[in-house]
């Protein structure tokens, strides 16, 4: 039974409560019955809540944005016969070579495992910095491990008569797809 206050500032307590059984049971306890009441229902709204969360997520996919494969790379008039611009192979990887006949692209890809080879002006050829793979000037493997030759990209003229190159679509040389339409433009 509570004891009666010595202090008359603070209120006597409430007598304690009976449980079923008649005995006393303390004012400021939950029961267990209360407790697993509550704890059910709190482990229903988590999962509510998560569940929510998940579906929420669902209607905001994550999207992959990628650089256009395409890019203009120019007029014809701005590549020399007979050279190798390095002009794009910092930015998209990417030879534009001119001959008398032809303009074409090459993907600066080694073959082997895909290193980026150098153009050696002075020795005529690309070589790769990796593992010592040469290729001449249109591309053609001739020393180290690369087993085929450089791959060609799909170039064209745009509207606005610039050179349009399309990383997306390779030709390969062992396919016999270097005489292809798109693998080359006739300048």
């Amino acid at each position: 039974m509570a004891q009666p206050s010595k202090n008359p500032n603070i209120p006597p307590a409430k007598p304690a409560a009976k449980d079923k059984g008649g005995k006393e049971k303390p004012n400021n306890l939950y029961s267990r019955r209360d407790f697993f009441s509550y704890a059910g229902w709190a482990g229903f709204m988590a999962t509510l809540g998560l569940s929510s969360v998940y579906f929420l997520r669902l209607l905001f996919p994550r999207v992959l944005f990628e650089p256009s494969p395409k890019f203009k790379a120019g007029k014809v008039s701005d590549y020399t016969v007979g050279e190798v611009s390095t002009k794009w192979v910092k930015d998209q990887r990417v030879w534009i070579v001119r001959e008398e006949q032809r303009l074409y692209a090459i993907l600066a890809r080694c073959t082997h495992l895909g290193c980026t080879p150098l153009w050696l002006r002075s020795e005529g050829k690309y070589k790769c910095p990796c593992h010592g793979s040469g290729f001449t000037m249109d591309g053609i493997n001739f020393e180290g491990p690369a087993p085929r030759p450089l791959e060609r990209l799909k170039v064209g003229i745009a509207p606005d008569g610039e050179i349009v190159v399309d990383k997306s679509k390779v030709f390969l040389y062992e396919k016999g797809e270097w005489e292809e339409p798109g693998s080359y433009l006739r300048t």
